[in-house]
């Protein structure tokens, strides 16, 4: 078990995700996940399946989404055991030039039995800077020891 190619592996399946949303391609974007996978969007909508993510968001690339961008920064990746990794991103989408990388992805990636990762659940979270630091201002033990 090599860490260094895995890790390697799992950065060229999030690099192929980017590409993927940046070419518009439903299809080749669902690819990425397993059948069985979940992904839950930032405003809370929970799409189940490499088809359906795949052909829902070939819907939103022809409309809502049609021109955007992935902009996405790897923050950490674990690996709890031999053939899964744990993800942790900042991103945003956009049109023109990358805005500020507003939201934190968390990915569970897994090997296939064919040795490919791919992904099976992928969350989105929206940062709230200011409810944040609200947050921390009146319970300082809150904020992340990274932070601090």
């Amino acid at each position: 078990m090599n860490r260094t190619e895995d890790a390697t592996a799992v950065r060229a399946l999030l690099s192929s995700l980017v590409d993927t949303w940046n070419n518009g391609d439903g299809a080749a974007y669902g690819a990425l996940f397993t059948e069985d996978a979940t992904y839950v969007t930032y405003i809370g909508t929970l799409y189940r399946g490499g088809q359906e993510i795949g052909s829902t968001h070939q819907a939103l690339f022809d409309s809502f989404l049609k021109g955007t961008r992935l902009a996405d920064e790897i923050v950490d990746i674990r690996f709890p055991s031999a053939d899964v990794a744990l993800v942790v991103t900042h991103g945003c989408t956009y049109k023109g030039k990358p805005g500020k990388l507003d939201k934190i992805q968390t990915y569970t990636v897994v090997r296939q039995d064919d040795g490919r990762w791919l992904i099976a659940a992928w969350q989105n979270t929206k940062r709230k800077p200011v409810m944040e630091a609200v947050s921390f201002r009146f319970q300082p033990d809150s904020k992340p020891a990274a932070q601090r």
